[in-house]
């Protein structure tokens, strides 16, 4: 009998001796057996077995050869020993029938396979790959059949799994009245529901105890769904559902082990995904990993057609017009890093991992992927799935060498058989050979090799003809050296002359600045992945580390440098931009050591950098004219209202950073920075509100004459925000007599129809998406606060900030300014509105009272003694925004022209009306400017709270900037001084604070 080392020829030959004769007959590998006689032993328990036991007995006095390599089987494989010993008479009808017909029975018998209950399908199916598992397994070891068709019927019978779990799970939900199957005996057809098997599984090359990748999508529009269900939701619980069918394990065993995550962002996406959704996905995030994974992508069950469709519309994705050498580094880039976690440094045998080790399976597959997204785009002939195959089109093409085609074959099949015999030991999803000699003599045994030193021999042959030719492909990546000195981050060892440059350079711990910057260059982040990324990092690394070390703490710098970096999810950009633009190396320096939070900004999104190149960034900030010709542009690129909040976030998100950006390069003044946030916030909520009404509108209609607008109230109405600062909104409406509800398919009454409006307005602006957040935001200052309803009827507001609000909601009014109106003409209805209830006449003493109050309630609540809380530390800001408030409510009835939104505005507006003496109001001026600027630093530079012992000293730096004090201690000094001064004119203009129970009186 013959060895692995001549299996490939002689079980071709089997097409020539005909398919349809039995197993026994086909027999041309018997595998040794260290121990005969303990195998015998398992043997005669089949033999023994009354059903069929002596059938099997005749059978093998009849063929010596057929018991040898069962002994063989059964003396090297515990798992195939298992299925033999369960079933005797399994095993005769293996061995008595032709594999190619049995198999295709049991393709066609699991495909069609139903059952009253999930156990009933989850037990059937079990059952069946048991009885694949087996046929496949003696078939393979005994030479009967070769590696395609093993590959195949593993690929076929986990299409024919799918196929009837699937449709289990959609006539379970027809039977519950939540699905219409177009043909109730292939519920699929015509479904929508798209099941795309990715990898082996989708190149029919499934290995032995493999997993199947699989992309499970649906076509939202074409889902025949039925009553009140909705595809998202029950095809999600489908798909969970099927994993559940597929891999739990029970005392049968499984089906396929099933993974999800090569579907678009698998952390943030559902486990069934709408194809528009993913379209969008690939058309703007997808990634070079993903178009090679793409490349063996097969609608395996379901709706086949709608998946041969979603293949068809993404092929402009995976096959690039042009030959994409670029797409090289980043396969490589996965390779190196698999090499770097699995540790295949070298070439071995035992405990080599097959698969991902050095000369392995992997580098087979990536040699032809590589290639094929390289050439697929200018060469339809190089898109096919199966490796084999395309080792043979790259040939033809003169993208290889016959040679290499012909050892990278002879290799595969090689490899992948031995892969096999390790899977068979004990059904485990696993590619390392053992580390033992004992077990590695099974797999030569198995393999066919009467020795272990002769399979040895054979397999270090074909990893060292895989790695020479994938090594051909690949260049080693770079060292590093500079002007600077020497920079070489290469080795295990640290370079004796690096660490001395780095010395030099400025960092007081130059062994670890290396061991951070070696990550990088070994590309552990996945910014760094990539060979491109790391080269163009690597041209950049002496200006960087020349950046960082110019700070005032080098070691520092680098460290808030690597954080940034282990959060940015690609780096070829950056890094790119940063090579080209040196000028933006010292920025970003600056910002990782002055501004922690905008540096966090910038790992997500990276793009908002490109616009710091536009001279336009260091001219005037953009106007509300041009925010909005700016966002209306991007959101005309929308084709649907999610993605248009997505757009949305990420305008705004850029635009915050841009302003941040401003006042850390000394572009924007502080002063400045709360009138160019809200701005741009009241843009955003003006646009967004059109989106939301238009969405509204698709289901519920619109209310004919109806008129709606929202009113900013707090930071955002007196254009004082932060970086941090919520959106606190009323929004008023105002419907015409006789219009009872609105003109949808789905009409909803007035009051319900604008509490929609409100509640879809808030999710908009608040609710996050895979973008990110726009704005918390805070309704709470509508009448009768949440007691109230969401939505207000304009007139029912006037009657109640006439009749009802308290003298604390009239403060809070004189803030309040439209921002987004349906019309001007409601808009001014409003202003004028509020105007008329600002200038009521008001009782001093009363007044005075109510606001004395209100302060001592919230100083009771939030008092604090700690200077750096601006806003609540006595003499703080609000104590400024109470003494303007109470003086335009004091004021007004004389002078309407004193109110103003903004307190800054407010204060000047009351001295020149001479209702301020012109010593207090430059007092309060003084210190309400120096607050806003210091907050305006805090906010956009950190997340938490300010403790200056523990901040950087960029943050002390911009706030010493922003104040024009020469010390932190002659600022703190100042502050201290100034809050004691604003306290003072508070208990003389308003009263003093006592810390009381009292409550505001009424209005």
């Amino acid at each position: 009998m013959g060895t692995a080392g001549n299996q490939t020829g002689q079980t071709q030959n089997r097409n020539e001796q005909g398919q349809h004769q039995p197993l026994m007959a086909r027999i041309s590998i018997i595998p040794p057996v260290a121990d005969p006689d303990h195998a015998q032993l398992f043997l005669n328990d089949i033999l023994a077995q009354p059903e069929a036991g002596a059938d099997v007995n005749a059978l093998l006095e009849d063929k010596p050869d057929l018991a040898r390599m069962l002994l063989g089987v059964i003396g090297n494989s515990p798992y195939l020993r298992d299925l033999m010993t369960a079933n005797a008479a399994r095993l005769l009808s293996i061995l008595t029938d032709s594999p190619e017909r049995r198999l295709a029975d049991l393709l066609e018998t699991a495909r069609e396979t139903t059952a009253e209950d999930e156990a009933g399908i989850t037990r059937a199916l079990r059952l069946l790959k048991q009885d694949l598992a087996l046929t496949l397994g003696l078939a393979d070891i005994g030479g009967a059949m070769d590696l395609d068709q093993v590959t195949h019927a593993l690929a076929g019978f986990a299409d024919a799994s799918l196929t009837a779990s699937i449709r289990f799970c959609l006539n379970d939900l027809t039977r519950r009245g939540k699905f219409e199957p177009k043909d109730p005996e292939k519920p699929e057809v015509d479904s929508g529901l798209i099941v795309l098997a990715m990898g082996k599984h989708g190149a029919s090359e499934l290995n032995y105890s493999s997993d199947i990748d699989l992309i499970v999508l649906y076509e939202p529009d074409k889902a025949p769904m039925a009553g009140s269900a909705e595809a998202p939701v029950e095809f999600v619980r489908l798909t969970r559902r099927l994993v559940k069918i597929m891999q739990d394990r029970t005392a049968d065993g499984y089906v396929f082990r099933t993974d999800l995550r090569l579907r678009p962002d698998p952390g943030a996406t559902p486990l069934a995904m709408s194809v528009p959704a993913a379209l969008v996905y690939y058309e703007s995030l997808g990634q070079n990993w993903e178009r090679a994974a793409l490349i063996k992508a097969r609608p395996c069950a379901g709706d086949i057609p709608a998946g041969e469709a979603f293949l068809k519309e993404i092929v402009p994705f995976i096959w690039r017009k042009y030959l994409d050498f670029a797409a090289i580094a980043d396969v490589q880039a996965i390779k190196r890093q698999i090499h770097m976690h699995k540790g295949h440094g070298a070439i071995a045998v035992a405990g080599h991992n097959v698969k991902l080790g050095r000369g392995g399976i992997r580098e087979v597959e990536f040699f032809v992927q590589t290639q094929q997204l390289i050439a697929g785009g200018r060469n339809p002939e190089l898109r096919g799935r199966r490796t084999l195959d395309m080792l043979q089109g790259l040939t033809q093409a003169d993208w290889i060498r016959p040679k290499a085609r012909d050892e990278l074959t002879s290799a595969y099949r090689f490899l992948r058989t031995v892969e096999h015999r390790i899977q068979m030991l004990n059904d485990e999803q696993t590619q390392l050979l053992p580390k033992d000699t004992e077990g590695l003599n099974r797999i030569a045994s198995l393999m066919g090799y009467e020795t272990l030193d002769a399979f040895k021999t054979d397999l270090l042959g074909h990893f060292q003809n895989v790695q020479h030719h994938y090594a051909e492909l690949f260049e080693d990546e770079p060292g590093l050296s500079s002007e600077t000195g020497n920079l070489v981050f290469t080795g295990d060892d640290h370079d004796p002359d690096t660490l001395e440059t780095l010395s030099k350079l400025g960092f007081q711990q130059p062994a670890e600045a290396a061991a951070i910057v070696k990550a990088w260059h070994f590309g552990r982040y996945p910014c760094t992945r990539s060979t491109k990324a790391r080269e163009r990092l690597t041209e950049m690394h002496p200006a960087l580390l020349s950046s960082l070390a110019a700070t005032d703490n080098a070691d520092a710098a680098l460290r808030a440098f690597d954080s940034f970096m282990a959060k940015l999810p690609a780096g070829v950009q950056l890094f790119s931009l940063l090579r080209s633009n040196p000028q933006l190396l010292t920025l970003l320096a600056t910002t990782m050591g002055a501004a922690p939070r905008m540096a966090d900004t910038v790992s997500k999104r990276v793009h908002v950098l490109d616009a710091v190149l536009d001279p336009a960034f260091f001219g005037a900030m953009p106007s509300v004219d041009e925010f909005r010709s700016g966002l209306d542009r991007t959101l005309s690129q929308s084709q649907f209202y999610e993605e248009a909040l997505d757009r949305a976030r990420i305008f705004a998100q850029e635009q915050q950073f841009l302003i941040g950006l401003r006042l850390i390069s000394d572009t924007l003044s502080a002063d400045r920075v709360g009138f160019a946030l809200a701005r741009l916030a009241e843009v955003v909520v003006d646009r967004i509100m059109t989106q939301v009404i238009a969405h509204v509108g698709e289901t519920h209609g619109t209310v004919h004459g109806g008129e709606v607008a929202v009113l900013a109230m707090g930071k955002l109405g007196g254009r004082e925000m932060t970086a941090a600062s919520d959106l606190d909104l009323i929004l008023l409406y105002e419907a015409p007599e006789g219009v009872k509800q609105s003109d949808g398919k789905r009409p909803l009454a007035i009051s319900q129809y604008y509490t929609r409006l409100t509640q879809r307005l808030v999710t908009a602006l608040s609710a996050p998406t895979a973008e990110g957040s726009l704005y918390e935001v805070d309704f709470r200052l509508r009448p009768s606060g949440n007691a109230g309803p969401l939505a207000t009827n304009l007139d029912g507001f006037l009657a109640y900030q006439e009749k009802d609000a308290w003298t604390w909601e009239h403060m809070a009014l004189t803030r309040g300014r439209v921002i987004a109106s349906t019309s001007d003409a409601f808009k001014k209805k409003i202003q004028d509105s509020i105007c008329g209830t600002l200038v009521q006449p008001r009782d001093l003493k009363s007044l005075a009272d109510d606001v004395r109050s209100m302060r001592a309630k919230i100083e009771k609540e939030k008092g604090t003694k700690d200077i750096w809380d601006l806003k609540q530390v006595a003499g703080g800001l609000v104590d400024i925004e109470f003494m303007a408030q109470f003086l335009l409510l004091a004021n007004a009835d004389e002078s309407r022209s004193v109110l103003a939104q903004g307190t800054e505005q407010a204060l000047e507006n009351l001295r020149d009306g001479g209702f301020l003496d012109s010593g207090d109001a430059g007092n309060l001026l003084e210190a309400l400017r120096l607050y806003h600027r210091l907050t305006q630093v805090l906010r956009l530079a950190l997340s938490g709270k300010f403790v200056p012992a523990d901040a950087p000293r960029g943050v002390l730096d911009l706030l010493l900037q922003a104040s024009g004090s020469p010390t932190f201690e002659r600022l703190e000094a100042e502050l201290n001084e100034m809050q004691q001064g604003v306290r003072a004119i508070f208990e003389r203009l308003v009263g003093p604070v006592e810390i009381i129970e009292a409550a505001p009186t009424s209005q």
